[in-house]
């Protein structure tokens, strides 16, 4: 969706919008920790977010992979940065051939930066020396496909001391066919006001976005402001003085600032703001958090999961739970299905799913970290001591959940930790629930008076020994269902079909019940190819020839991945009597493994 049709619809409701920018990290690791933040932050509301394109055009591949990443994974409306800096025309239709395939319909269009190692602008041969040409060839090649926005310089641009010249600039990019202006950071709010008046007294008539950035500490603030000299009035620096070097007291001060620039922001009818986050995330939800805009669940979590915005997966309401804790790789691996016709996942399975090899199964941290986090396991309990760690939130992540354990899990997170501890791996869970409110803070989801719920579900890692002595005692349980499989493909089950079996869904007022996240076997046996081969990434950490790497060597190869469904969602201690013990037995049993883990 155009966010110029986003920003017609919040105007027309009277509601405060506001939007997000982030910026390519430099390491594969920034990269991941990026995507978590952005996550959590979708929880916030935003309008849209924004990807810089980088200084003198150099992540200019990377801006496009969270373009698309930000729409297909997070369902976050995307606005995609886009500068004339080393661009010729080819690379300026291979970029916007791109966005359009993501489905990212925003292009924020400036003339950017020199490029690394300049002092002063050049264009690139066969590209564009200003904004106003980019947006004239974006508005010519795609007509009104795309919501063009372009920036506004509150205290003029810093290679154009004239300010009226300046204004008159950004009045021709309008012309041109922009559609909304987001301006550069200011601290001077005088200067905004003063700056939205004669835009309007030259006729430019658009959305003007003013940029907001919360002060984080004092050296950062004389650094920022020195990309664009800005203005900081003097009362900023006296009030930063005695504080300066305490960065816990400058965020609150910039958070408190930004609060009441947003408050004067709408004495003067403007009503939405864009934030500068330099990736971080306490302070923006602090303001929001402040301004009473953290907006109600129904409006930021339709589904358990978050929905796709690229065009052919629009009627996607349906999709398998294993990749819970892996949705990027989920979308990617399905990115080629040609539609998701009424939503029924089901009714696609006719493509295959994506090969492996071309989706990058991988550890989402640096080979530095995972040694830090796991050490060097030589026993299986050294493993389960490992999982029950993560389950315990002492161990930031393992290689089948780079993030920690969702806030549904809290009231069974003692129970998955002591399960690991007596040999099962378990690498996903949901509690069961029977007709939350659509509205609760940790398990709702879906339109507001309805009710949702959830079968217990448990997936993990068990010896050949275990399994036996498992699924003999599931054969006693009618409401027990699951599959188990070894990496060779060996499968177990001791469901009678193959049809999916929902594990969550919601019953709304008039509306249809939605299942949007089901158990199915084909879907399952794509899974276990992918979950078996992070056991080799873990491996591949250490030597070939370790203790630690045979270990884990052998478990791949030998282990199976179970998921097992409780079916009678009122019973919400069913699923653990199939591991014999109360938690509170299993605990004194396991009283040494425990107090490692506490």
């Amino acid at each position: 969706m155009k966010v110029i049709d986003k920003i017609k619809k919040a105007e027309s409701e009277g509601r405060f919008f506001y939007s997000f920018e982030y910026f390519p990290p430099k390491t594969p690791q920034g990269v991941q920790n990026l995507y978590d933040r952005m996550e959590r932050m979708q929880r916030f509301g935003p309008e849209f977010i924004d990807i810089t394109w980088g200084a003198g055009g150099t992540s200019a591949n990377l801006t496009t992979e969270l373009v698309a990443t930000a729409q297909s994974v997070y369902g976050l409306e995307t606005m995609m940065h886009l500068t004339c800096t080393n661009m010729s025309v080819d690379k300026i239709d291979s970029a916007l051939k791109s966005a359009k395939e993501c489905g990212c319909q925003n292009i924020l269009a400036l003339r950017g930066d020199p490029p690394k190692g300049q002092q002063n602008w050049e264009s690139c041969e066969n590209g564009f020396s200003y904004a106003v040409d980019l947006v004239r060839y974006i508005r010519q090649q795609y007509g009104n496909y795309f919501c063009i926005a372009v920036a506004g310089y509150p205290e003029g641009h810093i290679d154009n001391p004239d300010k009226e010249d300046d204004l008159r600039h950004l009045k021709e990019k309008v012309d041109a066919g922009a559609d909304v202006i987001v301006t550069q950071l200011f601290f001077d709010i005088d200067s905004f006001t003063s700056f939205v008046a004669r835009c309007r007294e030259i006729g430019i008539t658009c959305p003007i976005l003013p940029g907001v950035f919360p002060i984080q500490n004092y050296n950062g603030l004389k650094r920022v402001i020195s990309f664009s000299n800005n203005n900081v009035p003097q009362k900023i620096w006296d009030d930063l003085e005695p504080i300066k070097d305490d960065d816990a007291a400058v965020k609150e001060y910039g958070v408190n600032l930004t609060v009441d620039f947003i408050k004067k922001f709408r004495e003067i009818g403007i009503n939405g703001f864009h934030i500068y986050t330099f990736n971080l995330e306490r302070s923006s939800r602090l303001i929001l958090e402040r301004l009473n805009l953290v907006p109600p669940l129904e409006n930021i979590k339709p589904l358990p999961w978050n929905p796709s915005l690229t065009s052919k997966r629009a009627k996607e309401n349906v999709r398998p739970i294993f990749w819970k804790n892996r949705a990027k790789s989920y979308v990617r691996r399905t990115e080629s299905w040609d539609d998701f016709p009424n939503g029924r996942w089901g009714d696609s399975r006719s493509p295959a799913f994506g090969e492996l090899d071309g989706y990058g199964v991988s550890l989402k941290y640096p080979k530095k970290e995972c040694l830090e986090m796991w050490g060097e396991p030589k026993t299986t309990d050294d493993i389960a001591l490992i999982f029950a760690k993560y389950c315990k939130g002492t161990v930031a992540g393992i290689p089948w959940s780079a993030q920690q354990l969702d806030p549904e899990t809290e009231v069974i997170r003692q129970r998955l930790a002591a399960v690991n501890l007596i040999g099962y791996l378990t690498i996903n869970s949901q509690p069961a629930v029977n007709g939350a409110k659509s509205s609760h803070s940790v398990y709702g989801w879906g339109p507001k008076n309805g009710y949702v719920f959830q079968k217990a579900y448990l997936e993990f890692f068990v010896s050949p020994a275990k399994l036996d002595e498992l699924t003999a005692k599931i054969s006693k349980d009618p409401q027990v269902t699951y599959y188990a499989v070894n990496k060779h493909g060996d499968l177990r089950t001791n469901t009678q079909n193959d049809q999916p079996t929902a594990v969550t869904w919601g019953v709304f007022p008039g509306k249809e019940v939605i299942q949007p996240t089901i158990v199915e076997s084909m879907a399952f046996m794509a899974w276990k190819d992918e979950a078996f081969e992070l056991w080799g990434e873990w491996a591949g950490i250490y030597d070939r020839e370790s203790e630690s790497a045979k270990l884990i060597l052998d478990i791949r190869d030998n282990w199976y991945l179970i998921n097992i469904v409780h079916n009678d969602f009122q019973d919400e201690n069913g699923i653990w009597r199939l591991f014999d013990l109360e938690v509170d037995q299993l605990a004194k049993q396991t009283k040494h493994l425990f107090d490692l883990i506490a």
